[in-house]
């Protein structure tokens, strides 16, 4: 073996052991620097670029000596998250090759095998605080005016007239603001001038192709069995349909109170989703339309990705999150779960992008996806503090130099454009603060549930336990995930561990703010879910954490990019390139189905109740009679919402519910009856007899059968009494 593949141990050169144990010194305390690492991000730093990947294949072999180290290091991960993708009790030897697989990156990264892709250059630009004095002052008119709307005349209610000065007030304080407006009207004469070039022509790169076999594999992911997976609803799906029929109904609803009260925007979203497929006021249409906000999320992340580490890195994050098993179960329960990462990532993305390029109208489009997303799903209100953290790293680091000044200004206009967005639902807020707050009032306090334990220790717990659930655990709500398994697949998972060292290393050397926050913006992320403490038990959860996966497939976007790279260039190392990289995507995406598709239904099916076949037995009876008012279920601690067969049927505004005292009322309607009980032939005690036995004394014709399920447990009695 040749020498430059070998560590060498002359005394000017440091051993591995001595590297490992200077990254962790701190003070005076003298570091091993690598000089050509740091030289590179030095470059960087004044501004030169240096290519991600050759711009033509070398047809000579390449010199750069193979990364063997690296491709073990992943290997060893791999096996260890393996191991705790297995089984818990595999742990320890799961941390066995853990620690093996970090030792070796660690000599990657000594050897300068594994470096990341290279930050691009900040931007030396200042904000030229110019504004538009006349829109300023009406924007914040009519937003006053849309304020009382809100809060005095239509309390709780978006009417044509509110919303009308509400948009104006966005409009005008935003374009009061906005830079460069000649260069849109540009824009738009580009674009009419391109209809008339004669003849067109259509140039499709290699990298098209790319990004198109990746769209349509995601899009495959994520609309793949939409109406079988996840098969059943749930109670919080009967309170979503009920919401979207009073919209369907006129009553334009800014907060909506029922089941302690949730944001407007899947409501709207659901019934326009609804009415463009033809899906009504049904489970498919609620699943259909998160499927598609999912799907929605996806540009921002490749967006994300190119502006961290360069295009290669914004393919492998939209690939990873696209297939991922979290992001998709999220986004097909049918419930507002992915609207946080929906608001999150573009709000995220453009304040990066605003920080690197110091251009005020990043941070106004910031504003806007961040005011929109408080319109979505409760935990997005965690994303303005994650804004004003970003702020404060960029503001301690050297590449903040130049633009200290402006900072405090672009935060407020960031704040204020967010704050006009929020405007319908702050009104709402300020004359319902108990119910505006509620709901996570009974997760932070003991509103609901009584604390019995120190409040520190209990989040410093929940901490622990939401770090742990990328690779360890996920948690134990099997409405979202599978409970107990890691919430990345193996490869994700082990990418996600070798990027964050890289990160946190590179920013050790470099000092770079956003290696700094990439890293924190991962708990301030799980903050909506760590911060249960009333309910420490529903800690983690991939619903009230989901945000965080933005992070998480970036960190591991950027190992599978930095890795390819340390390949190197020839026909055989292109090759390599292509042998890797397809070996992992595929083994994630083969992973990531069984885990959606197989182990996810399964146990979801298990676990849910089969409101569906009682849907289709109500259907049949209304074919056979004409009629459905006159069948009913009965009641049962701990079983089917009564409203949810009424929905299958149809009928998405019924509860289906008669209670045993209430049996004895039906006696007087005229018509044919039937009447649903549950049934549990293997438990007496599943099994409600007493209301077998009322509806034989009232109806002494009627006609017992038992509705068969293949699962156990899930069957159920139906009574029908025959008209007279």
């Amino acid at each position: 073996m040749s020498d430059e593949l070998q560590p060498t141990n002359s005394p000017e050169e440091p051993s591995v052991l001595d590297y490992v144990k200077s990254l962790f010194r701190f003070g005076k305390a003298e570091k091993i620097q690598l000089p050509s690492f740091v030289e590179e991000e030095q470059a960087i730093e004044a501004g030169e670029s240096t290519p991600l990947q050759p711009s033509a294949p070398s047809l000579h072999p390449s010199t750069t000596p193979f990364p063997w180290r690296s491709l073990l290091a992943l290997v060893l991960a791999l096996i260890g998250q393996r191991l705790f993708d297995s089984s818990i009790t595999n742990a320890p030897l799961g941390y066995g090759f853990y620690l093996g697989a970090l030792s070796l990156l660690g000599w990657a990264i000594h050897r300068k095998e594994w470096n990341l892709a290279p930050h691009a250059a900040t931007a030396e630009g200042t904000d030229p605080l110019r504004y538009r004095r006349l829109a300023l002052i009406l924007g914040v008119g009519f937003a006053v005016w849309a304020f009382i709307l809100f809060k005095y005349f239509t309390d709780n209610l978006f009417t044509a007239g509110n919303l009308l000065v509400w948009i104006i007030a966005v409009a005008l304080f935003t374009g009061s603001l906005w830079l460069n407006q000649t260069s849109l009207r540009n824009g738009f004469q580009k674009f009419a001038a391109s209809f008339q070039r004669d003849p067109w022509t259509i140039n499709i790169s290699h990298w098209t192709v790319l990004l198109i076999a990746a769209t349509a594999l995601v899009f495959f992911f994520r609309f793949h069995q939409t109406t079988a997976v996840p098969p059943e609803p749930f109670s919080d799906q009967a309170e979503k349909i009920l919401d979207v029929y009073d919209v369907s109904q006129g009553k334009t609803s800014i907060f909506f109170t029922r089941n302690t009260g949730r944001e407007a925007f899947q409501m709207y979203w659901t019934l326009l989703v609804a009415n463009v497929f033809g899906t009504g006021l049904s489970y498919l249409s609620l699943k259909l339309g998160t499927a598609i906000l999912g799907f929605l999320t996806l540009p921002f992340i490749y967006l994300l990705g190119r502006e961290i580490g360069g295009k290669r890195v914004g393919l492998f994050a939209f690939i990873l999150t696209g297939i991922g098993y979290w992001p998709n179960v999220i986004s097909r329960v049918g419930l507002r779960f992915p609207l946080y990462p929906l608001f999150a990532a573009p709000t995220l993305f453009f304040l990066i992008r605003g920080l690197r390029t110091r251009n005020r109208n990043d941070f106004l489009l910031s504003g806007l996806f961040l005011g929109l997303g408080l319109h979505g799903y409760s935990p997005m209100r965690i994303v303005p503090f994650i804004v004003v953290a970003a702020f404060v790293l960029y503001w301690l680091h050297s590449q903040s130099k130049g633009a200290r000044r402006e900072l405090p200004l672009w935060l407020t206009m960031l704040a204020l454009v967010s704050l006009f967005v929020f405007l319908p639902l702050l009104a709402y807020w300020v004359g319902h603060p108990s119910e505006f707050g509620f709901r996570a009032m009974t997760r932070l306090t003991s509103t609901e549930s009584q604390i019995t334990e120190p409040v520190l220790s209990i989040f410093a717990s929940n901490v622990w336990k939401a770090l742990k659930m990328f690779n360890f655990d996920d948690g134990e709500i099997w409405v979202h995930s599978i409970p107990h398994r890691p919430a990345l697949d193996v490869v994700s998972a082990a990418l996600f561990v070798i990027g964050a060292v890289l990160v946190l290393v590179r920013y050790i050397r470099t000092r770079h703010w956003l290696d700094l926050f990439l890293l924190v913006s991962i708990p301030l992320l799980q903050l909506p879910s760590t911060l249960s403490i009333a309910f420490p038990a529903e800690n983690p959860a991939l619903n009230r954490a989901g945000g965080a996966y933005i992070p998480a497939f970036l960190l591991g976007a950027m190992a599978l990019d930095g890795l390819l790279t340390s390949l190197g260039r020839g026909r055989v190392r292109n090759i390599l390139v292509w042998i890797v990289a397809g070996v992992l995507l595929y083994s994630s995406a083969a992973q990531n189905y069984d885990l959606v598709f197989n182990k996810y239904y399964r146990l979801f099916r298990q676990s849910s109740w089969n409101t569906s076949d009682m849907g289709a037995v109500v259907k049949e009876f209304e074919q056979t009679y004409g009629r459905t008012d006159t069948v009913w279920i009965v009641p049962f601690p701990h079983w089917v919402d009564t409203r949810l067969p009424a929905v299958w049927a149809g009928i998405p505004n019924r509860d289906m519910a008669v209670w045993r005292d209430e049996l004895p009322t039906t006696v007087a309607i005229p018509g044919p009856k039937l009447f649903m009980v549950k049934a549990d032939t293997t438990n007496p005690l599943g099994n409600d007899e007493e209301t077998l036995n009322v509806l034989q004394s009232l109806y002494p014709n009627g006609q017992l059968r038992l509705q068969r399920s293949d699962i156990t447990g899930h069957d159920f009695w139906i009574f029908f009494v025959p008209g007279q």
